[in-house]
């Protein structure tokens, strides 16, 4: 079950890579000055990235413990 661990690995790697492309755009959208409206108009949007980034990372994390598991 070497394969599933290493599956798993890389799916969570592409999950923080969401998860750390959320952060530069929250910092970004902070740093532009924007008013209290535009800001959380802007931030919709990641916030949704954000949870299917940690979505995709938890998913990832799942196959790693069934992999060590099964293995």
């Amino acid at each position: 079950m070497e394969w599933l661990i290493w599956i798993g690995a890389a799916i969570s790697l592409v999950g923080l890579a969401g998860i750390i492309g959320c952060i530069v755009a929250v910092v970004r959208a902070r740093r532009a000055g924007l008013g209290d409206a535009d800001l959380r108009a802007r931030m919709a949007p990641i916030v949704a990235l954000n949870l299917a980034a940690l979505f995709v990372s938890v998913l990832g994390l799942m196959l790693v413990v069934i992999g060590v598991t099964l293995g």
